[in-house]
């Protein structure tokens, strides 16, 4: 079969308005970020004007309601899939600031609906998502690590949370503390430049190492009631729990996208024993664009708070990342030795993939989540 005569592009039809937005990503994925990937990957440059050119863009922005966005959930997805296709690390950074300015908008608190949520659609502001911890804990993975005890005019929170992305000094992020008193959680907007916050350096990632990734450590740090998102947090999660990893979605598809694109770059020269190998781009290819439209279907409803429909994401979600898995596995049998290459696009997919397979929720607890709920959903 000729490649020429199978679809190469992920995206779907889209209005004249999206077309723009995806095309003004594009030529930041292809220019700009492209110059950049290698000292992201190796040397853990931290993009910060490119990821403000795409927030400028609307890049980060398209999934929220006007006048901040469109409220286009998959314009969203398709826009950090443009970038994650270049860079899986970007990609990843782009749905922190994304899920970020969900909180924001949903907090329903003028304080952060204002100037904050403002600021942060257009870059000027940045920040990404302590929630790993969280979402684990209402798996039953693992215990809360932040606790907040009532204080006047808010709360004081103590605790260290490890590994959170898109961070610098003067960044902030979701993040949610158990209140022990009153048996609840509250989440809130956590300032890294605030008194009682400590950014702390982690060991080096592989393929994460340019996201501002860090440990925060707070002792006796203030939540007042400006940062509140939610008090008590459980019926906000319950709300965005869909949308929050729905959104992830977008960094598989474009590494899965790079992978299918560099199996075909050396078609010509070695298709004749290529073509031995399981998973071919034109399988991969097809898989991926069900996934997609099974994704877009989706994204028209973001905030179902049905259980049926979590687990329609969470599946989504886990097909998305062992796709990814197995794509890059391909791409890198295909290119042979030239795939081994430090220097090669290939290899560094590889390392992208495992990320996506075991950041929050990793495949395993994807899998577990489903089995949980769909015990729930099972009549007695």
């Amino acid at each position: 079969m000729n490649p020429a005569d199978l679809p190469r592009q992920f995206s779907a039809p889209t209005a004249p308005a999206a077309d723009a937005l995806l095309a003004a990503v594009r030529a930041v994925a292809q220019g700009p970020l492209l110059q950049q990937v290698d000292a992201i990957d190796r040397q853990g440059h931290y993009p910060k004007a490119i990821l403000q050119e795409l927030a400028a863009a609307g890049a980060m922005s398209a999934h929220l309601d006007a006048p901040h966005g469109s409220g286009d959930f998959f314009l969203a997805i398709q826009a950090m899939a443009e970038a994650a296709k270049v860079c899986g690390a970007t990609g990843f950074m782009m749905w922190c600031q994304a899920v970020c300015g969900l909180y924001l908008q949903q907090s329903g608190n003028p304080a952060l609906m204002g100037e904050v949520l403002t600021r942060h659609v257009a870059g000027v502001g940045m920040g990404g998502t302590a929630l790993s911890n969280p979402m684990k804990s209402y798996a039953q993975i693992e215990s809360l690590l932040l606790k907040a005890t009532k204080v006047e005019g808010g709360y004081l929170v103590n605790g260290t949370l490890p590994w959170i992305s898109n961070l610098q000094a003067d960044h902030y992020c979701g993040a949610i503390a158990a209140v022990p008193e009153n048996s609840t959680e509250v989440m809130f907007l956590l300032r890294c430049n605030a008194p009682g916050m400590e950014l702390v350096e982690c060991p080096t990632f592989s393929a994460m190492e340019g996201t501002g990734t860090y440990a925060l450590r707070l002792k006796d740090y203030f939540v007042g009631q400006d940062d509140i998102i939610a008090d008590p947090a459980k019926p906000t999660i319950a709300r965005i729990r869909a949308a929050f990893v729905m959104l992830q979605c977008g960094i598989a598809v474009g590494i899965i996208q790079g992978a299918i694109e560099s199996m075909w770059a050396v078609e010509a020269q070695l298709g004749h024993v290529n073509q031995y190998l399981e998973d071919r781009p034109d399988t991969l290819q097809a898989e991926l664009n069900a996934l997609v439209a099974r994704v877009q279907t989706m994204a028209q409803t973001p905030f179902d708070s049905s259980t049926e429909f979590f687990i329609d994401v969470l599946d989504a979600r886990a097909h998305g990342a062992e796709l990814c898995l197995r794509a890059t596995q391909s791409a890198l049998m295909h290119q042979g030795a030239r795939g081994y290459l430090m220097s090669s696009d290939v290899q560094r997919r590889v390392r992208e993939a495992h990320f996506v397979a075991i950041v929050t929720p990793a495949i395993k607890h994807l899998r577990k989540e489903i089995a949980r709920l769909s015990a729930e959903e099972m009549p007695a």
